[in-house]
């Protein structure tokens, strides 16, 4: 994992991110901040997918999330470079979760899971959206001064201890011809799993949503499972 990223997920813990207790049945959020410039609106245009960490590059893995990656561009209309084709656009990806850090809460009384409900000082607006497979997104907006993190409690004096694991996708887009650079997005997590199989694929979903987003914004998105039959 690059030391940038790593620096990023430091910031993200401490300023206490959004809690997506990680599995099968939970909702997975994400804060996603994006910013650009000048990025093409896509007609067709080619892209190349590269590892920011150079040791990741040509990885197994890395090719798993780089395929995610390439689904999400195409289905919003660019497309892979051929084999031997210069690209227009060169995408370079970087993913990572940290050693995680002990948290001991008094049991808190959550409000609606899929909403939010409130957070800290502050009360979460969320939109629904449904994106590709019939999956359901919680797209909001936050004030980060007044959002706690957490619910507030209700009564409740249980206190627990876990281990909560801070995750983070970079994603940047630059025109090949001059290098210059088009899009940054940046999707931090937090997880009581490091289980990154599971976990960037939320990630490059919740990166996504919404796509590219408003320049300078940061919002948080929930990512629902899909629902059981």
């Amino acid at each position: 994992m690059s030391k940038t990223i790593l620096k990023r997920l430091g910031l993200a813990a401490m300023a206490g991110a959004t809690l997506a207790l990680a599995g099968c049945a939970t909702p997975f959020r994400a804060d996603v901040a994006r910013f650009q410039t000048q990025l093409p609106a896509p007609q067709g245009q080619s892209f190349a997918i590269e590892a920011a960490n150079p040791a990741l590059q040509g990885g197994i893995e890395f090719g798993q999330y780089a395929n995610l990656v390439s689904g999400e561009l195409t289905r919003y209309g660019y497309r892979p470079a051929s084999a031997g084709e210069r690209p227009d656009l060169v995408v370079r990806m970087d993913y990572g979760v940290d050693k995680g850090r002990e948290r001991v809460v008094s049991s808190p009384g959550f409000g609606d899971p899929w909403y939010g409900g409130y957070y800290g000082r502050g009360f979460y607006r969320p939109v629904v959206v449904t994106g590709r497979s019939g999956r359901r997104y919680i797209y909001g907006y936050r004030d980060p001064f007044l959002w706690g993190g957490f619910g507030p409690s209700w009564g409740y004096n249980d206190v627990s201890s876990y281990t909560v694991y801070t995750s983070g996708l970079n994603l940047q887009i630059n025109r090949a011809a001059d290098g210059s650079r088009l899009f940054e997005g940046h999707a931090e997590a937090q997880s009581r799993d490091n289980n990154l199989q599971a976990i960037v694929p939320n990630l490059v979903e919740a990166m996504f949503t919404g796509f590219p987003g408003n320049s300078g914004e940061r919002v948080r998105i929930t990512v629902a499972p899909p629902e059981r039959g």
